[in-house]
Protein backbone atom coordinates (compact mmCIF):
# COMPACT_ATOMS: atom_id res chain seq x y z
CA UNK A 1 0.00 0.00 0.00
CA UNK A 2 0.91 3.65 -0.46
CA UNK A 3 1.23 5.90 1.85
CA UNK A 4 1.27 9.64 2.15
CA UNK A 5 1.23 13.14 4.20
CA UNK A 6 -1.12 16.24 3.90
CA UNK A 7 0.38 18.09 6.41
CA UNK A 8 3.78 19.11 5.96
CA UNK A 9 5.63 22.31 6.95
CA UNK A 10 8.83 23.58 5.62
CA UNK A 11 11.36 26.23 6.96
CA UNK A 12 9.61 28.77 4.57
CA UNK A 13 7.09 29.26 7.34
CA UNK A 14 7.77 27.12 10.82
CA UNK A 15 9.24 24.37 9.90
CA UNK A 16 13.25 23.25 9.88
CA UNK A 17 13.84 21.18 6.63
CA UNK A 18 13.80 23.20 3.21
CA UNK A 19 11.21 22.20 0.37
CA UNK A 20 14.02 20.42 -1.56
CA UNK A 21 15.03 19.08 1.49
CA UNK A 22 11.77 18.02 2.35
CA UNK A 23 11.32 15.98 -1.30
CA UNK A 24 14.61 13.54 -0.47
CA UNK A 25 13.39 12.63 3.20
CA UNK A 26 9.62 11.90 2.27
CA UNK A 27 11.74 9.59 -0.54
CA UNK A 28 13.40 8.21 2.41
CA UNK A 29 10.68 7.63 4.42
CA UNK A 30 9.08 5.54 1.37
CA UNK A 31 6.06 8.43 0.82
CA UNK A 32 4.37 8.59 -2.31
CA UNK A 33 3.25 11.71 -2.00
CA UNK A 34 3.37 14.67 0.47
CA UNK A 35 1.57 18.26 0.68
CA UNK A 36 3.79 21.00 1.57
CA UNK A 37 1.12 23.07 3.54
CA UNK A 38 3.22 26.05 5.16
CA UNK A 39 1.13 28.85 6.88
CA UNK A 40 -0.12 31.66 4.96
CA UNK A 41 2.41 31.39 1.69
CA UNK A 42 2.91 29.26 -1.38
CA UNK A 43 6.32 30.64 -1.52
CA UNK A 44 7.80 26.83 -0.90
CA UNK A 45 6.12 24.91 -3.62
CA UNK A 46 7.90 26.16 -6.64
CA UNK A 47 11.30 24.32 -5.11
CA UNK A 48 9.50 21.06 -3.67
CA UNK A 49 7.94 20.50 -7.19
CA UNK A 50 11.29 21.21 -9.04
CA UNK A 51 12.76 19.15 -6.79
CA UNK A 52 10.76 16.04 -7.15
CA UNK A 53 11.14 16.16 -10.80
CA UNK A 54 12.08 12.47 -11.56
CA UNK A 55 11.61 11.08 -8.63
CA UNK A 56 9.00 8.74 -6.66
CA UNK A 57 7.23 11.28 -5.01
CA UNK A 58 4.07 13.38 -5.88
CA UNK A 59 4.19 16.75 -4.34
CA UNK A 60 0.77 18.35 -3.84
CA UNK A 61 0.51 21.91 -3.85
CA UNK A 62 -0.53 22.94 -0.43
CA UNK A 63 -0.87 25.61 2.40
CA UNK A 64 -2.33 25.82 5.89
CA UNK A 65 -4.54 29.15 6.84
CA UNK A 66 -4.82 30.60 9.96
CA UNK A 67 -7.76 32.19 10.77
CA UNK A 68 -10.39 33.62 13.16
CA UNK A 69 -13.55 31.79 14.24
CA UNK A 70 -15.17 34.13 17.68
CA UNK A 71 -11.76 34.86 19.32
CA UNK A 72 -9.97 31.22 18.63
CA UNK A 73 -7.52 30.36 15.69
CA UNK A 74 -8.75 28.00 13.71
CA UNK A 75 -6.81 26.50 10.57
CA UNK A 76 -7.78 25.61 7.24
CA UNK A 77 -5.43 23.44 4.90
CA UNK A 78 -5.89 23.48 1.31
CA UNK A 79 -4.68 21.02 -1.66
CA UNK A 80 -4.61 20.66 -4.70
CA UNK A 81 -4.77 24.08 -5.83
CA UNK A 82 -3.63 26.43 -8.53
CA UNK A 83 -1.28 27.90 -6.31
CA UNK A 84 -0.24 30.78 -9.09
CA UNK A 85 -3.87 31.66 -9.90
CA UNK A 86 -3.63 35.47 -9.71
CA UNK A 87 -6.47 36.25 -7.74
CA UNK A 88 -5.10 33.44 -4.99
CA UNK A 89 -2.29 35.07 -4.78
CA UNK A 90 -3.62 38.52 -4.33
CA UNK A 91 -6.17 37.38 -1.49
CA UNK A 92 -3.22 35.80 -0.21
CA UNK A 93 -1.37 38.83 0.26
CA UNK A 94 -4.18 40.53 1.97
CA UNK A 95 -4.25 37.16 4.74
CA UNK A 96 -0.14 37.78 4.96
CA UNK A 97 -0.82 41.35 5.74
CA UNK A 98 -3.01 40.83 8.92
CA UNK A 99 -0.75 37.89 10.63
CA UNK A 100 1.86 41.19 9.78
CA UNK A 101 -0.49 43.06 12.19
CA UNK A 102 -0.89 40.63 14.47
CA UNK A 103 2.93 40.11 15.00
CA UNK A 104 3.21 43.77 15.43
CA UNK A 105 0.50 43.61 18.36
CA UNK A 106 2.42 40.43 19.74
CA UNK A 107 5.53 41.87 20.04
CA UNK A 108 4.28 44.61 21.95
CA UNK A 109 2.82 42.55 24.55
CA UNK A 110 5.93 40.68 24.65
CA UNK A 111 7.90 43.48 25.49
CA UNK A 112 5.25 44.81 28.12
CA UNK A 113 5.70 41.19 29.89
CA UNK A 114 9.29 42.00 29.94
CA UNK A 115 10.88 39.94 26.78
CA UNK A 116 12.93 42.44 24.89
CA UNK A 117 12.35 41.51 21.31
CA UNK A 118 11.90 44.16 18.19
CA UNK A 119 10.67 43.40 14.30
CA UNK A 120 14.46 43.54 13.42
CA UNK A 121 15.41 41.00 15.88
CA UNK A 122 12.78 38.76 14.56
CA UNK A 123 13.93 39.48 10.82
CA UNK A 124 17.62 38.58 11.37
CA UNK A 125 16.60 35.53 13.34
CA UNK A 126 14.14 34.09 11.00
CA UNK A 127 14.21 36.37 7.48
CA UNK A 128 11.76 36.33 5.02
CA UNK A 129 10.05 33.25 6.27
CA UNK A 130 6.25 33.50 7.45
CA UNK A 131 6.41 33.85 11.16
CA UNK A 132 3.62 31.91 13.29
CA UNK A 133 3.97 31.67 17.11
CA UNK A 134 6.32 28.97 17.08
CA UNK A 135 8.92 31.64 15.92
CA UNK A 136 8.43 33.26 18.82
CA UNK A 137 8.68 30.80 21.08
CA UNK A 138 11.77 29.90 19.27
CA UNK A 139 13.49 33.10 20.01
CA UNK A 140 12.40 33.33 23.47
CA UNK A 141 14.05 29.54 24.17
CA UNK A 142 17.19 30.87 22.13
CA UNK A 143 16.99 34.08 24.15
CA UNK A 144 16.76 31.95 27.53
CA UNK A 145 13.54 33.46 28.48
CA UNK A 146 11.82 30.12 28.51
CA UNK A 147 13.08 26.56 29.46
CA UNK A 148 11.33 24.58 25.91
CA UNK A 149 9.01 25.72 23.41
CA UNK A 150 5.99 24.70 25.60
CA UNK A 151 6.37 26.87 27.82
CA UNK A 152 6.12 29.68 26.09
CA UNK A 153 2.62 28.58 24.99
CA UNK A 154 1.15 27.59 28.08
CA UNK A 155 2.85 31.37 29.87
CA UNK A 156 2.92 33.96 26.82
CA UNK A 157 1.30 32.87 23.48
CA UNK A 158 -0.85 30.30 23.61
CA UNK A 159 -4.83 30.82 23.12
CA UNK A 160 -5.82 32.72 26.10
CA UNK A 161 -2.78 33.96 27.32
CA UNK A 162 -1.73 37.21 28.08
CA UNK A 163 0.24 38.19 24.60
CA UNK A 164 -1.79 36.39 22.63
CA UNK A 165 -3.26 37.90 19.87
CA UNK A 166 -5.98 36.32 17.50
CA UNK A 167 -6.12 37.34 13.69
CA UNK A 168 -8.14 39.89 12.09
CA UNK A 169 -10.49 39.88 9.50
CA UNK A 170 -9.42 36.40 8.14
CA UNK A 171 -12.32 34.20 9.00
CA UNK A 172 -12.32 30.00 7.93
CA UNK A 173 -15.20 31.01 5.56
CA UNK A 174 -12.66 32.85 3.66
CA UNK A 175 -10.18 30.59 3.86
CA UNK A 176 -12.21 27.65 2.33
CA UNK A 177 -13.58 29.80 -0.41
CA UNK A 178 -10.42 31.35 -1.55
CA UNK A 179 -9.57 27.02 -2.14
CA UNK A 180 -12.34 26.19 -3.69
CA UNK A 181 -12.12 29.21 -6.12
CA UNK A 182 -8.34 28.05 -7.00
CA UNK A 183 -9.78 24.39 -7.68
CA UNK A 184 -8.48 22.94 -4.41
CA UNK A 185 -9.70 20.96 -1.50
CA UNK A 186 -10.11 23.04 1.64
CA UNK A 187 -9.83 20.69 4.71
CA UNK A 188 -10.16 21.68 8.42
CA UNK A 189 -6.93 21.09 10.28
CA UNK A 190 -6.54 18.98 13.35
CA UNK A 191 -10.64 20.15 14.89
CA UNK A 192 -9.49 18.83 18.54
CA UNK A 193 -7.28 21.47 18.69
CA UNK A 194 -9.71 24.09 19.10
CA UNK A 195 -10.68 22.91 22.48
CA UNK A 196 -14.20 23.02 21.39
CA UNK A 197 -16.99 21.53 22.86
CA UNK A 198 -18.33 18.47 20.55
CA UNK A 199 -21.72 20.53 19.65
CA UNK A 200 -20.02 23.76 18.84
CA UNK A 201 -17.13 21.79 16.54
CA UNK A 202 -20.06 20.06 14.62
CA UNK A 203 -21.98 23.74 14.12
CA UNK A 204 -18.16 25.15 12.81
CA UNK A 205 -17.65 21.80 10.64
CA UNK A 206 -21.42 22.53 9.30
CA UNK A 207 -21.15 26.11 8.63
CA UNK A 208 -17.78 25.37 6.61
CA UNK A 209 -19.60 22.83 4.86
CA UNK A 210 -21.80 25.18 3.43
CA UNK A 211 -18.97 27.48 2.09
CA UNK A 212 -17.39 24.40 0.52
CA UNK A 213 -15.28 22.59 2.68
CA UNK A 214 -14.36 18.95 1.73
CA UNK A 215 -12.32 17.14 4.16
CA UNK A 216 -11.84 16.77 7.93
CA UNK A 217 -8.06 15.90 9.30
CA UNK A 218 -9.04 12.92 11.02
CA UNK A 219 -6.14 11.02 10.93
CA UNK A 220 -3.31 13.02 12.89
CA UNK A 221 -0.21 12.80 14.61
CA UNK A 222 -1.81 13.81 18.24
CA UNK A 223 -5.20 11.69 17.89
CA UNK A 224 -5.93 8.92 20.43
CA UNK A 225 -7.92 6.16 18.53
CA UNK A 226 -10.91 6.66 20.40
CA UNK A 227 -10.37 10.52 18.41
CA UNK A 228 -9.47 9.62 15.79
CA UNK A 229 -13.03 7.36 15.04
CA UNK A 230 -14.70 10.33 16.93
CA UNK A 231 -13.36 12.72 13.84
CA UNK A 232 -14.10 10.02 11.53
CA UNK A 233 -17.65 10.03 12.56
CA UNK A 234 -18.29 13.75 12.59
CA UNK A 235 -16.37 13.48 9.34
CA UNK A 236 -19.31 11.24 7.92
CA UNK A 237 -21.96 12.63 9.49
CA UNK A 238 -21.52 15.89 8.25
CA UNK A 239 -20.98 14.47 4.52
CA UNK A 240 -17.24 15.14 4.52
CA UNK A 241 -13.96 13.02 3.44
CA UNK A 242 -11.37 12.48 5.92
CA UNK A 243 -7.77 13.69 5.31
CA UNK A 244 -4.71 13.14 7.41
CA UNK A 245 -0.93 14.71 8.10
CA UNK A 246 1.69 14.25 10.92
CA UNK A 247 2.28 18.43 11.07
CA UNK A 248 5.91 17.76 10.61
CA UNK A 249 7.71 20.88 11.63
CA UNK A 250 10.86 19.06 11.42
CA UNK A 251 13.34 19.84 14.80
CA UNK A 252 10.48 22.71 15.89
CA UNK A 253 8.46 19.66 16.75
CA UNK A 254 10.95 16.71 17.09
CA UNK A 255 8.48 14.09 18.75
CA UNK A 256 6.34 14.25 15.59
CA UNK A 257 8.27 12.53 12.19
CA UNK A 258 7.25 13.05 8.25
CA UNK A 259 5.01 10.33 7.46
CA UNK A 260 4.03 8.42 10.51
CA UNK A 261 3.62 11.39 12.90
CA UNK A 262 4.61 9.74 16.63
CA UNK A 263 5.53 6.52 15.07
CA UNK A 264 2.10 5.07 14.05
CA UNK A 265 0.17 7.06 11.55
CA UNK A 266 -0.49 5.69 8.50
CA UNK A 267 -2.51 7.87 6.09
CA UNK A 268 -3.34 5.80 2.41
CA UNK A 269 -2.66 7.52 -0.80
CA UNK A 270 -7.14 6.31 -1.51
CA UNK A 271 -7.46 9.25 1.33
CA UNK A 272 -5.73 11.59 -1.30
CA UNK A 273 -8.14 9.82 -4.30
CA UNK A 274 -11.16 10.34 -1.76
CA UNK A 275 -10.56 13.83 -1.34
CA UNK A 276 -10.01 14.42 -5.36
CA UNK A 277 -13.08 12.54 -6.27
CA UNK A 278 -15.06 15.13 -3.76
CA UNK A 279 -13.69 18.01 -5.14
CA UNK A 280 -14.22 17.06 -8.92
CA UNK A 281 -17.74 15.75 -8.20
CA UNK A 282 -18.52 18.73 -6.23
CA UNK A 283 -17.55 20.96 -8.86
CA UNK A 284 -19.93 19.58 -11.18
CA UNK A 285 -23.16 20.19 -9.44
Amino acid sequence: MKYIDLHVHSNESDGTYTPSELVDYAIEKGLAAFALTDHDTTKGLAEAIRASRGKPVEVIPGIEFSTEYEGRDIHIVGLDFDFEDQEFQSQLKRFRDSRDLRNEKMIRKLNEAGIKLTWEDMEKRFGEAVWTRAHFARYMLDEGYIRDMSEAFERYIGDGCPCYVPREKVTPHQAVRLVRRAGGIPVLAHPLQYHLQPEKLKELVCELKKSGLLGLEAVYSTHRGYEEDEMRRLARISGLCISGGSDFHGSNKPAIDLGCGRGNLKIPYEILKQLRAARDDDSLR
